[in-house]
């Protein structure tokens, strides 16, 4: 029992106003520590051994080291920076291993971003600057793969929406639902999700946004990827910071943590097999998500317990499906504590540490109950699952699923056919800005069940796509542009 993992100390913060009212993502972060340490026992600064960071849309190599001089740290915390493509449940489940097997006491994992101050710059024509600090962290922690293939970033480039529509244009086969049917119906689920926004002092958001208001778009509603609009994105350009302190039994009994401010990891679940979309078997049940959801459901079955608390990951609408699918859940607003990404805020690579402290205050006023964070990394290339629970059940659990996945997810072939034919299994449609045009990416297959990334600026077809479906028809393209 010494050794079992627990949270004494959260701390949140965000900024709005102009560019003079805001501080760059280093400050931030430092300032959530420092509420995370007011929250628990100012002593527990002597026993953080480590500081674990979600890299973010910033520059500096190892702020772990710096918040550790800033804050008076005892120890010389190893600081570790987890890039882009590694999920961010990763880094609270390490910290946890580490804690119960005795290796470290205490850590610190804390996240942050200021895009919205680089956002006040350009509008104020003012210089925005960073903290320079140029020394290596301990470690980086990184994926061991590109999350997207070069033919798929020709066409959608880096940004993740267009991906995430091309999911949901599958689900919505999947589901047999006309796109009038599933436009609607994800609208009405981010209605709910703005509605829970609305009552969270923490959310960026501070207005209630109909289902009419998602669907219609409009010069502050802008079609980003059909069947997306910029209400059904997560909104980035936010300044917020996270902040969890994880440490022992023992240093918490040391310390005199209150037991209502005590909340416990039960089980975590990870799927990290990456394959890029257009080469998954299955784009919308990957096997290694069906494994890690099953790993938690099996564990509250065990334990005979119910689920009380939810925030499923909401960058898009098609995360919270696929993740209520796999939990056998119903689409709700209950399915988020927030207020989801579009609406509470949705920071590049932190979110879950922002999830995660509004679930572990909720518990707090609850001991009763149990929560349940999902997270994504890439276009729901890797997926995450957390318990947590107000009180201590049992010693907390872990699976990694990856090698599981691996046997039986195997990745398709892409086509080497420039002409043919080919069903198409997902598409959307962007605008491209540079030409002033639209234009269609198509997913699809080849006789030989091969895939190809294919497009079309043909705005007959364009326009027949945004009224009826495509996913399942059998079409005919050469040079990789519909026909």
């Amino acid at each position: 029992m010494d050794n079992a993992p627990v949270v004494v100390g959260v701390g949140s913060i965000q900024q709005k106003g102009s560019f003079d009212d805001l501080d760059e993502a280093l400050i931030l972060m430092d300032k959530a520590v420092k509420i995370a340490v007011n929250d628990s026992n100012k002593d527990i600064t002597k026993y953080i051994d480590e500081i674990r960071i979600p890299k973010g849309y910033w520059k500096y190599r190892d702020p772990g080291s710096w918040i550790a001089i800033n804050n008076n740290f005892v120890k010389k915390p190893k600081t570790y920076i987890t890039k882009i493509g590694v999920l961010q449940q990763n880094l609270i489940n390490e910290a946890i291993k580490n804690i119960h097997n005795g290796s470290i006491e205490a850590s610190l994992i804390v996240g942050g971003e200021s895009r919205y101050k680089m956002v006040q710059a350009y509008r104020e024509n003012r210089e925005y600057k960073e903290i320079k600090l140029e020394q290596n962290p301990y470690s980086y922690v990184k994926a061991i793969s590109d999350l997207n293939l070069k033919e798929e970033v020709d066409e959608l480039t880096q940004m993740a929406v267009g991906y995430y529509a091309i999911l949901e244009s599958a689900y919505r086969f999947n589901k047999k639902l006309s796109l009038d049917e599933h436009n609607i119906a994800i609208a009405k689920l981010y209605e709910g999700f703005s509605e829970i926004a609305y009552s969270n002092i923490d959310a960026w958001s501070d207005k209630k946004f109909s289902a009419e208001e998602i669907i219609n778009i409009s010069e502050k509603n802008k079609q980003q990827a059909y069947p997306y609009n910029k209400l059904h994105c997560t909104s980035w350009n936010i300044n917020q910071a996270s902040a969890v302190i994880i440490c022992n039994k023992k240093i918490a009994d040391l310390l005199n943590i209150d037991e209502s401010k005590r909340i416990y990891p039960l089980a975590s679940s990870e799927n990290n097999h990456m394959i890029p979309l257009i080469k998954r078997q299955k784009l919308i049940n990957p096997t290694g998500m069906l494994l890690a959801a099953k790993f938690i459901k099996d564990k509250i079955d065990k334990l005979d317990k119910e689920i009380n608390l939810f925030d499923l990951y909401s960058c898009f609408p098609v995360a919270v499906e696929m993740f209520a699918d796999f939990l056998n859940l119903k689409l709700s607003k209950k399915l988020t504590i927030t207020g989801g990404m579009s609406f509470a805020g949705g920071p590049l690579n932190h979110y879950v540490l922002t999830s995660t402290v509004k679930l572990i205050e909720k518990l707090r006023s609850d001991k009763s109950k149990i929560g349940l964070i999902t997270g994504v990394s890439g276009v729901m290339t890797k997926q995450s699952f957390a318990l947590w629970s107000g009180k201590f059940i049992e010693d907390f659990s872990f699976k990694d699923v990856t090698e599981d996945a691996k046997l039986n997810d195997k990745p398709k072939n892409l086509s080497p056919k420039d002409s043919g034919t080919a069903k198409i299994i997902g598409y959307t449609i962007l605008n491209d800005k540079k030409y002033n045009e639209k234009k269609a990416v198509i997913y699809a297959e080849d006789e030989n069940k091969d895939r190809l990334v294919l497009h079309s600026k043909n705005n007959m077809i364009i326009s027949e796509m945004e009224k009826n479906e495509w996913v399942g028809k059998k079409v005919k393209f050469k040079n990789k542009s519909l026909l």
